[in-house]
């Protein structure tokens, strides 16, 4: 199935996060058969708010296609995107958007508000749950390995 194909993509993106200490966040941008954009959290290594794997892979994206509007193209994204990714979204025109975990905390595409139900000019295609274990279980790996690394400095 491409959408698990294409999430293990966005997986290796997390895991490029991951390696760097950041939360393990990632994302890849499709159009056809080819990933035209990538992007991993980098936050805090940034120093940058704006440094959330969708926006890194839609600036990619839209730099390779030399054009803001990517509508012809799909997101898969390890997590449930924010407000301010789900913003990026919409106003980039991404035709579909596949996500893995969902995101109690955050989630702007379902689980906190769906931003892509409100009479905005374009709606993505939302869909969410794809290899949901794996992908949850990156972040969830990740944050108890730090709770363990903050316990050991005290």
């Amino acid at each position: 199935m491409n959408e698990e194909k294409w999430m293990r993509e966005a997986i290796l993106q997390a895991k490029k996060a991951e390696a760097i200490h950041e939360v393990p966040i990632g994302a890849v941008i499709i159009k056809g058969d080819e990933i035209v954009g990538t992007g991993y959290n980098r936050r805090e290594t940034g120093k940058n708010a704006l440094y959330h794997a969708e926006l890194t892979a839609i600036d990619e994206a839209c730099r390779r296609l030399g054009g803001w509007r990517l509508w012809e193209c799909e997101m898969y994204v390890t997590l449930e995107p924010c407000p301010m990714c789900a913003g990026a979204i919409i106003n980039s025109r991404l035709r579909r958007v596949i996500y893995g975990a969902y995101d109690p905390k955050a989630g702007s595409c379902r689980s906190v508000i769906d931003l892509f139900a409100l009479p905005y000019n374009h709606r993505p295609e939302c869909i969410g749950g794809v290899l949901e274990e794996e992908c949850a279980a990156l972040l969830s790996d990740f944050f108890k390995e730090l709770r363990l690394r903050k316990r050991a400095m005290i």
